[in-house]
């Protein structure tokens, strides 16, 4: 009888653990539409990232919603061999990047996309509640991160190219010195850069904040456009007769109150021992783009009373970052791609008209990367298909969904039910 049971055991463990691949071999994930407005062109996958996804998990499906918005149409799609329809009920997964309107909603499916209600954004409430209702599990693309909390995937570097082609085009606007196309009408990266080597610029400085994904991006145009990159001693203490730029991170432009010299991990730690140290480049610089993460109890890069100060120098302000009435003082509204800037009068801490003698110019769209569709779908599906999907087909060994999934049988996952009274209506 031992050894009966034994067998049993074994084939009930057998059995369980081929169900468990077929599951996960036979999930259909669904490309689905962006109904958001105003309208998204991007989309999780292009046609041929889904094929190097097809190509990595060949048992795995994939369906592509009818769109007239995508920036890849439905004929690459068919072409490159999926189908296109306008039904994806018999879809597992749901691949997406804005929010999905309620109306939507497929009950008792996964969903991925930018739900915009982790730091419990008032006008999302309704949307977590209902997926929570419809027994949705939600996979926020802004927590898939890795074992260390930092993300996996997002659009962060997309934007920093954008942000800095519209900061320097919002220089030449100002200053009636070129004019550079809306960013939304060039075909790609390529394009864009291509544009930049036109213009001529003085020997103006540029100050550039964070190290990060966006940060990075800002560095790889000023870099295609051949300026000079210097150290922060020499960038506040000589002149030049070229542009150049300098990269700074939290302790340049951050000191501790009590002098110390610690490392990164200490800000990290303890932020409200430190002040910022900013000043010092605005004193000596034209153009900032701000592409930093900004961290709760930070100091503030710099404040309205800053800007009222003879030695701030900034003329224009590139705000990839765009936290409103935060760290970027002057920032104190977000732009959009069909009117992206706008003047900041220090004296009044009001919005004037950017041509204004008296303004400091702001550039402040708070969805760059929708300028750049064709790029920022490829890099983003490259970034799925490396991080996220394995983990649908080696039972999620390192975490990945199991760390991003925030909702699970119509109830918060213990890791978000910090969220509970904001879906409540309590907060």
């Amino acid at each position: 009888m031992v050894g009966k049971d034994n067998y049993n055991c074994h084939i009930f463990s057998r059995n369980f653990k081929l169900q468990k691949i077929y599951h996960f071999y036979m999930t259909k994930f669904g490309i689905i539409k962006e109904r958001k407005n105003p309208p998204d062109r991007r989309v999780v996958f292009s046609p041929n990232g889904l094929k190097k996804a097809k190509s990595k998990f060949p048992n795995a499906s994939f369906a592509v919603e009818n769109s007239d918005i995508r920036v890849f149409d439905d004929n690459a799609y068919e072409n490159a061999g999926f189908t296109v329809t306008n039904d994806l009920t018999d879809c597992d997964v749901f691949l997406g990047v804005k929010e999905v309107p309620i109306s939507a909603l497929i009950p008792d499916k996964k969903y991925f996309f930018f739900s915009h209600t982790i730091k419990k954004q008032p006008y999302n409430r309704g949307l977590l509640k209902a997926i929570l209702d419809k027994n949705i599990e939600l996979y926020d693309h802004e927590v898939i991160v890795g074992p260390r909390g930092f993300r996996l995937i997002g659009f962060g570097r997309y934007a920093g190219i954008v942000g800095a082609y519209n900061g320097f085009r919002a220089w030449g606007l100002k200053h009636n010195t070129f004019t550079l196309p809306k960013a939304e009408i060039l075909s790609d990266q390529k394009d864009l850069e291509s544009q930049l080597n036109k213009i001529s610029l003085t020997n103006i400085k540029i100050v550039l904040t964070g190290k990060g994904k966006v940060g990075g991006g800002a560095k790889e145009v000023l870099d295609a456009m051949n300026i000079k990159q210097v150290p922060v001693n020499k960038y506040l203490n000589t002149t030049f007769d070229e542009p150049v730029y300098t990269q700074i991170d939290v302790l340049d432009y951050n000191k501790r109150k009590d002098g110390r010299i610690l490392d990164k991990n200490d800000f990290y730690t303890n932020p409200q021992e430190y002040e910022g140290n900013f000043m010092r480049f605005a004193n000596v610089s034209d153009l900032y783009i701000a592409g930093h993460f900004f961290g709760d109890g930070a100091p503030y890069i710099y404040t309205r009373e800053d800007v009222k100060s003879e030695d701030f120098n900034i003329k224009v302000v590139a705000d990839v970052s765009c936290d409103i009435d935060g760290p970027v003082a002057s920032t104190i509204r977000p732009s959009t791609i069909a009117d992206p800037i706008y003047g900041y009068d220090p004296e009044t801490e009001t919005e004037i008209d950017y041509k204004d003698s008296k303004a400091i110019v702001v550039m402040a769209v708070d969805n760059l990367p929708c300028e750049l569709p064709k790029d920022a779908s490829e890099g983003f599906g490259e970034m799925f298909l490396e991080h996220v999907l394995p983990a649908f087909f080696n039972d999620d060994k390192d975490g990945v969904l199991q760390r991003a999934r925030m909702t699970k049988n119509g109830k918060l996952t213990e890791k978000f039910g910090y969220l509970q009274d904001y879906v409540d209506g309590k907060e």
